[in-house]
C-alpha cells in the first residue's frame, strides 16, 4: 500500500472510533451510518462520470482528478465502515494481475 494510502487508512480509522459525530467530517459520516455514506459514494461517483464526459469535450482534467479523489475517498470511508480497507482492494487487485479479464469475470460464481 502507498504511503499516502496508509496514512490515510489511519485516519480513517482513528477517525471511525471518535466518541464524538462532531469531531470530523468522517466521524459525523460513520454516525450517520452506511446508507449515508452510501449516497455519498452514489453522488461522488455521479460527479466523477459528469467530469469524465466534461474532459471528453475539452473540459479539464483538474476537476476529474477532484472529483476521483472524492470518489476514492468515500469509498475508503465505506470500507472502513464494514472493516475493510483500500489494502484489501489493493489484495484483489494483485489476484486479478496475471488473469485475462474475461477468464476472471468467468471465474465469478453466478
Amino acid at each position: 500500500m502507498t504511503d499516502v494510502l496508509e496514512q490515510l487508512t489511519a485516519v480513517l480509522e482513528a477517525r471511525k472510533q471518535a466518541a464524538k459525530a462532531d469531531a470530523s467530517y468522517v466521524a459525523s459520516l460513520h454516525a450517520k451510518g452506511l446508507d449515508t455514506i452510501l449516497k455519498k459514494v452514489g453522488e461522488e461517483c455521479a460527479e466523477t462520470l459528469l467530469a469524465a464526459k466534461d474532459v471528453q469535450h475539452g473540459g479539464d482534467k483538474n476537476a476529474l482528478v477532484y472529483e476521483t479523489a472524492d470518489l476514492w475517498f468515500h469509498t475508503l470511508v465505506m470500507l472502513s465502515h464494514v472493516d475493510l480497507s483500500g489494502q484489501d482492494v489493493l489484495n484483489e487487485l494483485a489476484r486479478r494481475f496475471d488473469l485475462s479479464g474475461l477468464d476472471e469475470k468467468a471465474s465469478r460464481s453466478s
